[in-house]
C-alpha cells in the first residue's frame, strides 16, 4: 500500500494562507508561552473505535471485495483466493514503540468483535502467522524507497526479508494460502503513524491485497483519509474469513457465494438498492495522482498533475469520490502559489464530498484548511465554526493530527476574540493530541507555530 503524504493530516503545510510561515520541515521549535511550556500535557489517546456501518448495497459490496481480492494494485490479476486457515497469532518484534502494543490490542479486539477472525497474540520468539517488526524508517527506504511501511509474505523477519526480497516467494498471486507473513513498520515517526501503518497492513496481511480510489468509507484506498479500519473494512474482512469461503477458491467460485454470505452478514445492505458495476480507474488517473502527491517531483509539476487528475476525472465521467479527491489534491498543492485557486478547488472537493458522506472525514479535511484561511484574513469566528464542525468527524475517525491542528486554530481564533483563558485550555488539548499526532515535542511545536503564525 502506498502512502502519498500530501493527502494526510500531518504532512500539511499551511503555508499558502500567509507568506511568512515556512514548510513543516523547516520550522523552528514553538517558542511556546511559559504558562504553557511548563504544563504540556501528557498524550491523548483513543479508546475503542465507533465506526459508522457501510451504506452500500451488498450487490455493491460484492463487486468491491471481488476488485479488492482478485487484483494486485499495479492491475495484476489474483487467481485463487488466500487467506489463513484455522486460528491466526500475531507476534511482535522487540524494539517496538511503546504505543504500538496499545494500540494492536485495540486492532486485535476489534478483529475479534466485528470481523469475528480467530486472531490472538503470541510473544515474540512464539511461532505466529503475523510477526510485525519495526525499524528506522530510513534503513526500510533503502530497500523499498516509496515504501511507509509494508507487507510481505512466507517470512517472519527483516533478515528474512533481505535475503528472499528479489524471489518469487514475494509474489503474493503465487500463494494458495497464507502461513507466515510479516509486516514492518518504522519505528521512529509519531505514534499516529506507526498505528495507520499497523491498521493497514495487517488488514492487508489478512485480506484484500488491493487498493481503490473510488472507495470513500475504507483504509483500502490510497488516498489516506481513513486512518484506522472502518465499518465497512470490517465487513470485507468478516467476509473473507467466512467459513462458506477457502483458501484455493476461483474467482468464479467467490462470486457465487457471495450473495449469500452478505445476505447473511449483513443484511441491511439486502434493503439498500443500487450498486454493481463501477466505472474503472483509469491508469492515467493514477499516474497523474502519483505524480502530483508522490515523491520526487517538482512543485510545479505537482500543481499539473493535479490539474490533470481533475481533467481526466471529468472527462471519464468519475463524479465519485475520485473527482473529489483530485480537486483536493489541487487545492491542497496550489495553497502556496494560488489561494483563490486553492479555496475553489477545496470547495468543489466539500460539495462532491458532503454528497457523499455528510460531516464525515473528508470535510472535516476540508473544513481545517478553510478554517485556516478563515483565520489568516481575520474572520475568528468563521474559523471557530468551521473548526467546531470538523471536530466530531475527526475524533470518530481517531485522527489526532487533525484533531490537534483544528484545537490549535481554535485557540488562536478564541485568543483574536479576547478569549485568552479559553484559548489556554484549548491550546493544551491541542498539545496533547499532537503528541500522539505529531510525535515529539520539536513536531509538536513545529506546528503549533505555523498555526499562530496565520492570525494576523
Amino acid at each position: 500500500m502506498r502512502h502519498l503524504g500530501l493527502a494526510t493530516t500531518s504532512a500539511l503545510v499551511l503555508s499558502g494562507c500567509v507568506a511568512s510561515t515556512m514548510p513543516v520541515g523547516e520550522m523552528p521549535e514553538r517558542r511556546m508561552p511559559p504558562a504553557i511550556a511548563q504544563a504540556v500535557p501528557t498524550m491523548s489517546q483513543f479508546g475503542a473505535a465507533q465506526p459508522s456501518p457501510t451504506t452500500r448495497s451488498n450487490s455493491q459490496i460484492a463487486a468491491d471485495f471481488m476488485e479488492l481480492s482478485f487484483q494486485m494494485e499495479s492491475g495484476r490479476r489474483i487467481e485463487r483466493l488466500s487467506r489463513f486457515e484455522g486460528p491466526i497469532t500475531i507476534a511482535v518484534a522487540p524494539g517496538a514503540p511503546a504505543t504500538l502494543s496499545p494500540d494492536l490490542d485495540r486492532l486485535i479486539d476489534r478483529l475479534r468483535t466485528e470481523a469475528r477472525i480467530d486472531i490472538r497474540r503470541v510473544a515474540h520468539g512464539q511461532e505466529a502467522n503475523i510477526t510485525i517488526e519495526t525499524l528506522p524508517r530510513a534503513r526500510m527506504q533503502r530497500i523499498v524507497p516509496e515504501a511507509a511501511c509494508f507487507v510481505v509474505p512466507r517470512v517472519t523477519s527483516w533478515a528474512e526479508f533481505r535475503r528472499a526480497r528479489n524471489s518469487r516467494d514475494m509474489d503474493w498471486t503465487t500463494l494458495d494460502s497464507r502461513e507466515r507473513v510479516a509486516v514492518f513498520l518504522p519505528n521512529d515517526v509519531a505514534p499516529q503513524e506507526v498505528r495507520d501503518c499497523l491498521h493497514e497492513e495487517v488488514a492487508q496481511a489478512l485480506g484484500p491485497l488491493n487498493d481503490l480510489y473510488r472507495l470513500p468509507d475504507s483504509i483500502f484506498n490510497d488516498d489516506n483519509f481513513h486512518a484506522v479500519l472502518t465499518g465497512f473494512d470490517m465487513l470485507i474482512l468478516r467476509a473473507y474469513y467466512d467459513p462458506a469461503l477457502r483458501s484455493g477458491m476461483t474467482r468464479a467460485e467467490v462470486a457465487a457465494a457471495l450473495p449469500g454470505i452478505l445476505a447473511r452478514i449483513n443484511p441491511r445492505g439486502q434493503t439498500i438498492g443500487g450498486g454493481g458495476a463501477t466505472t474503472p480507474t483509469p491508469r492515467a488517473w493514477i499516474e497523474a495522482i502519483e505524480t502530483a502527491l508522490g515523491p520526487g517531483t517538482r512543485d510545479g509539476l505537482r500543481v499539473a498533475a493535479a490539474e490533470r487528475a481533475v481533467s481526466i476525472a471529468v472527462q471519464e465521467g468519475l463524479t465519485d469520490a475520485r473527482l473529489a479527491f483530485s480537486y483536493f489534491a489541487l487545492g491542497r498543492l496550489a495553497l502556496g502559489t494560488d489561494v483563490e485557486r486553492s479555496v475553489s478547488a477545496f470547495l468543489a472537493a466539500s460539495d462532491i464530498y458532503d454528497g457523499i458522506a455528510p460531516g464525515g472525514i473528508h470535510s472535516a479535511h476540508i473544513d481545517m484548511q478553510l478554517a485556516a484561511f478563515a483565520l489568516s484574513s481575520g474572520r475568528a469566528d468563521e474559523a471557530l465554526r468551521l473548526s467546531g464542525r470538523a471536530m466530531p468527524a475527526a475524533t470518530q475517525a481517531q485522527n489526532a493530527s487533525l484533531l490537534s491542528t483544528l484545537l490549535m486554530i481554535r485557540a488562536e481564533a478564541l485568543d483574536a476574540l479576547g478569549r485568552a483563558s479559553e484559548a489556554r485550555q484549548v491550546r493544551l488539548d491541542s498539545l496533547a493530541w499532537g503528541r500522539y499526532g505529531f510525535g515529539n515535542s520539536a513536531a509538536v511545536g513545529a506546528r503549533l507555530t505555523e498555526v499562530a503564525a496565520l492570525a494576523p
